[in-house]
């Protein structure tokens, strides 16, 4: 990496998140080309200034002559290619880090990990999950458990909500997939366990405009690698909002089949910026929320004590009036992963998670967040200690927002 300059940016998989990525990433002086299986179709999402070169994330030998010459190869193709896209980086000998994992070999171990020994004996760093959900996430809750002595329960909550007439995808097909036919990965009493696909339900409030949203347990990666890094007893990861609930009813119709064949009206391609405008233009895609919270529980000092920390991004109908490009899980995926690039912590070797890095570089990334227009509601709320019933109450709580 150039000192006082940007990195030479080799980014796979150039769809909603990935063009958007690019884009980020050349504002802040980096110099960036793309890859992708389709490249004409790349360039659709990343703009026709970008070089994007062909290239497809099951051939190891395709992705190394495609990112010949980059510093830093960022895997945004499907999780299903992370270890030959990581083979590529260490055979090039450059840094790395993707959004997310796939969870096949293991499900309760991120597959990246096996490489920890090939990044640090070369001298390079995987940062791994380095999106909003996995990777804001992860940064969340590392940053409630700094402030506890002892970490017992840890829930993730997310939002996902799509008006429209139209089918829609807000993720790429291949995720939207994997996500509805996985089962939920939980930690329960120090163990980890699979649960049922949309179980578990529950009310959880998120903050204004949101509020009160049903969530069920889904299948998300921060499950897989939280528990290792973070003592804690408890994780589950639950979801709200009707992009979920239409999943939860296909599922009980028996329309969701993790050994099926995708259906292309059930889970389209993700629409181009082009295609987004023109559905809101004709009336049939209305608005888009996401939002992200992290609650953790546990010990300190004598007192027990819950922390939370939300994050609510800009909702589509808010992006498409200041002229921003994507929905709101790709514009909020793509920002993050462009301060994760932006802080990217070099001097390491290994394969790091975002909650492996230290407080400070975490602390750094967090601040960078903050500046580029995330606002972070925080809150902590004194529990009261066991009663002679088993029970335990919520104490008073204090409130901040910034």
């Amino acid at each position: 990496m150039r000192k006082g300059g940007g990195m030479r940016v080799f980014i796979l998989g150039t769809g909603a998140t990935g063009g958007l990525l690019a884009q980020l990433l050349r504002r802040r002086g980096h110099t960036v080309w793309c890859g992708d299986r389709d490249p004409e179709r790349a360039r659709r999402f990343a703009g026709h200034a970008f070089e994007c070169r062909q290239a497809n994330g099951r051939s190891l030998r395709s992705v190394v002559r495609a990112a010949r010459g980059c510093q830093l190869l960022i895997n945004a193709a499907p999780a299903v290619f992370n270890e030959t896209i990581m083979r590529a980086a260490l055979r090039l000998r450059v840094h790395y880090l993707d959004l997310a994992s796939h969870l096949s070999r293991n499900p309760f171990k991120a597959e990246q990990l096996r490489f920890e020994d090939d990044f640090a004996r070369r001298g390079r760093l995987g940062l791994i999950n380095a999106g909003v959900a996995p990777g804001l996430t992860n940064l969340l809750v590392a940053a409630c458990a700094d402030t506890l002595d002892e970490v017992d329960h840890v829930r993730i909550r997310l939002f996902e909500d799509l008006e429209s007439d139209a089918p829609v995808s807000t993720w790429s097909a291949e995720v939207a997939h994997d996500e509805a036919t996985s089962r939920p990965r939980i930690y329960r009493d120090g163990r980890f366990q699979l649960a049922r696909r949309f179980s578990e339900a529950e009310w959880f409030r998120f903050p204004r405009p949101i509020g009160k949203s049903r969530v069920v347990l889904a299948a998300q990666d921060e499950a897989a690698t939280l528990p290792r890094f973070i003592e804690m007893n408890n994780l589950d990861v639950k979801i709200g909002g009707n992009e979920v609930d239409r999943l939860r009813r296909w599922y009980r119709q028996g329309k969701l089949r993790a050994s099926g064949e995708r259906v292309n009206e059930r889970f389209p391609d993700t629409a181009t910026p082009e295609e987004v405008s023109e559905l809101m233009r004709q009336g049939k895609l209305q608005n888009a929320r996401f939002a992200v919270c992290v609650v953790v529980s546990g010990r300190k000092g004598a007192r027990q004590v819950e922390r939370q920390r939300c994050c609510v991004f800009p909702s589509l109908a808010c992006l498409r009036r200041a002229r921003i490009a994507g929905t709101p899980i790709a514009f909020a995926t793509a920002q993050c992963a462009a301060v994760f690039v932006e802080h990217f912590p070099g001097h390491l070797a290994g394969v790091y998670p975002p909650e492996a890095l230290s407080a400070r570089v975490r602390a750094k990334i967090l601040r960078g967040m903050s500046q580029r227009g995330f606002r972070f509601q925080r809150s902590t709320t004194r529990l009261a200690t066991a009663s002679a019933g088993g029970c335990r109450d919520r104490g008073s709580g204090a409130v901040e927002t910034n």
